[in-house]
């Protein structure tokens, strides 16, 4: 039995359902951990989604019959692998499909966020009386700035790749440096340390993963060391950003804004965010296109079934399972 944690577009059902029994949750919501522990009860694959919280309890209550989740996202920190791993379990996720998408949303809410769009748009809608003039919601045009990419992977490469064609200049921080081709793609981008790109550039954009060492990697001290007229984008994972140390930094105008996408205690979001205007706010939108979501769902379709198979998923995060299964 195949089980789907919440309804996915209609192309991986079919797949799935092409294949054997399936079960589809029947709420339009994330399950309850019993609900969901019910759920997946007996299953032989599970295709779960963000916010389904993938640990011990979860894989013992579908019993050891279990062979793969497939992860309908690239980032699987709702996953504890390691505990998979322990039971054989297959983990995989969706990276590259949704590569273009997100880093188009990145790239909108930097435009957003520096030209203050979304001020002139809440001052439209609130009926308030304005008048054009010479220093009217004045933003800050992108030619000739830096942009800070902190994790150069796929999304991080395509968001530089925008921003190139804007007039941007590259600095990038990661564990290890791009290939010199990348980096003479991407206009002579530099690896520099953290500390160096969040004090230099004039936009800060997040792609690294969650993972223990990540998270609140932008804390008070980051924070402290951006320009006051520098902006944050966060279109990774919402625990990176310290909420409440970005709060204060804003409010302190210690930076000129911040554009998320995601949230630390998502789908909550910090009071505190929600009162300042220079504050981008979207939910969680990076990959929300029809093609974008409806690919993501095909291939961890195919993951799963490809497991179910005997074969190799076409994603593993965990390939090691594989070479011991």
């Amino acid at each position: 039995m195949i089980v789907v944690t919440r309804r996915i577009p209609e192309p991986a059902l079919e797949l799935l359902q092409a294949a054997g029994d399936v079960w589809i949750s029947p709420h339009d919501r994330p399950l309850a951990d019993d609900e969901l522990h019910a759920a997946v009860k007996g299953a032989d694959a599970v295709v779960t989604l963000l916010h389904d919280r993938v640990d011990g309890d979860f894989l013992d209550a579908a019993g050891p019959q279990l062979k793969c989740i497939a992860n309908v996202a690239v980032g699987y920190d709702n996953v504890d692998v390691a505990a998979a791993s322990e039971r054989g379990i297959v983990v995989t996720n969706t990276p590259g499909v949704l590569t273009d998408a997100t880093a188009d949303l990145a790239m909108a809410l930097i435009l957003i966020v520096t030209r203050r769009l979304a001020e002139g748009e809440r001052l439209i809608r609130s009926r308030e009386p304005w008048s054009w003039h010479m220093f009217f919601l004045l933003g800050t045009s992108l030619a000739g700035k830096t942009l800070g990419v902190v994790g150069l992977g796929a999304i991080g490469r395509a968001t530089a790749h925008r921003a190139r064609a804007f007039g941007m200049e590259i600095v990038y921080a990661g564990p290890r440096r791009a290939s010199e081709d990348t980096e003479a793609e991407l206009g002579g981008a530099r690896r520099v340390p953290l500390m160096q790109l969040l004090s230099t550039a004039d936009v800060v954009s997040l792609h690294t993963p969650l993972t223990p060492e990540t998270r609140h990697l932008i804390d008070s001290t980051a924070l402290r060391q951006m320009r006051p007229d520098a902006y944050l984008v966060n279109t990774s994972r919402g625990p990176i950003v310290d909420e409440a140390a970005l709060v204060k930094a804003l409010r302190g105008h210690k930076i000129a804004g911040a554009a998320l996408d995601v949230f630390e205690e998502e789908p909550n979001v910090h009071p505190g965010l929600l009162e300042l205007d220079n504050v981008v706010l979207i939910p969680h939108l990076g990959s929300a296109t029809i093609e974008t979501r409806t690919a993501m769902a095909v291939l961890a379709a195919d993951n799963a079934l490809a497991v179910l198979r005997g074969e190799r998923p076409p994603t593993p995060v965990n390939p090691e399972v594989l070479a011991t299964g």
